[in-house]
């Protein structure tokens, strides 16, 4: 195992510093090696109006990044018998309707984003994810059976199995199947069965109109040269495909628990990190995380996040033990610091 050397350390916490600087990063990160933190600050505002700083404690959204949390719901009740990977997914919920969709896809596709149904924000053919909300207030959407009307009715984009494309409707479909399996509200679940037996206190899916304290508000352009709010940007609501809030400790425990195997069992938690499906020359799709592979290595296992006035990275590099965490509460900055730490460390070579 490489591990990071005592002499880097300073070079790294400066480097964290420079970037934050440069590119006015708002939100905090965090480094540890083998558990122990070797990096963490926080940067800009939580709040602009109260000039509230954001705090290493401060809770930030972290959009898609949330799929990680839906991917263990499933394989933890998978675990339990009430879900299996190869299982159709219309067979589990045959009181919904899905007049266009295969009755061939399962609940692998889903989890891997190669189902082939059709996406309520296709990435491939769509830019601006506010523009969703035009026709379909987004303070409608507080479970994920409200998502149904933005999709369900549509054609099949491929045949299930064909390719990757990434879905958040796929999730949505997760979900909903987290829910019949469990007899719970999604989000209860994950917070009771993920959240609560992780120990992080300080995480949940909190609702934009009702956000508790020590919480930072996204902010986004607003084309004019100004800075707004995300509060009617994104759904008021997070859920199976993304929209949960955590701090960076919170992250780190997430990580402990999972490769520890205190959520799912070593067998489970292997076929997880497993790189079932190519997403391109050197990033694989596991179950809610993408693994990067170099010279038949896996350099990283990561999750991120990106909605208006949302960035969030999150990785672990097996190599050397680092864990690494941005969050922010811009839409755009996470990525960027990810690669300067990935830099000063060396994580990437």
């Amino acid at each position: 195992m490489k591990l990071v050397q005592p002499e880097q350390l300073e070079v790294l916490r400066q480097t964290i510093d420079r970037e934050a600087r440069i590119s006015g990063f708002s939100g905090a990160v965090q480094v540890t090696c083998q558990d122990q933190i070797i990096a963490a600050a926080a940067y800009g505002q939580a709040n602009l109006a109260e000039e509230r700083p954001n705090q290493l404690s401060t809770r930030f959204g972290i959009a898609s990044g949330s799929k990680l949390f839906t991917a263990i719901a499933v394989c933890q009740l998978v675990e339990q018998g009430k879900l299996s990977f190869n299982g159709k997914v219309l067979g589990y919920l045959k009181e919904l309707k899905f007049p266009l969709f295969s009755p061939e896809i399962t609940i692998h596709q889903l989890l891997t984003h190669s189902s082939g149904i059709p996406d309520y924000f296709d990435e491939e053919i769509m830019e601006d994810f506010a523009a969703l909300w035009e026709d379909k207030p987004m303070y409608t959407l507080r479970r994920p059976a409200d998502f149904l009307p933005l999709f369900g009715t549509q054609p099949m984009k491929f045949t299930p199995g064909e390719r990757f494309h990434y879905n958040n409707a796929g999730y949505i479909l997760l979900g909903l199947l987290v829910e019949a399996a469990s007899g719970t509200n999604f989000t209860d679940y994950v917070e009771q069965h993920i959240f609560q037996p992780c120990g992080m206190k300080d995480s949940g899916y909190f609702a934009l109109d009702s956000l508790p304290a020590n919480t930072a508000l996204g902010y986004t352009d607003n084309g004019n040269g100004g800075t707004i709010s995300n509060i009617y940007s994104i759904p008021v609501v997070g859920g199976a495909d993304g929209g949960a809030f955590v701090t960076s400790a919170d992250m780190q425990k997430l990580w402990i628990c999972l490769l520890g195997h205190k959520l799912l069992q070593a067998e489970t938690t292997s076929l997880l990190l497993t790189p079932h499906i190519r997403e391109d020359e050197e990033n694989w799709y596991g179950y809610g995380v993408t693994i990067s592979i170099r010279g038949g290595e896996v350099l990283k296992y990561h999750i991120m996040g990106s909605d208006p006035g949302v960035s969030f990275r999150s990785a672990v590099y097996p190599a050397s033990g680092v864990t690494f965490t941005a969050l922010s509460n811009q839409s755009r900055g996470a990525y960027r610091m990810m690669q300067v730490v990935e830099e000063s460390l060396q994580l990437a070579e």
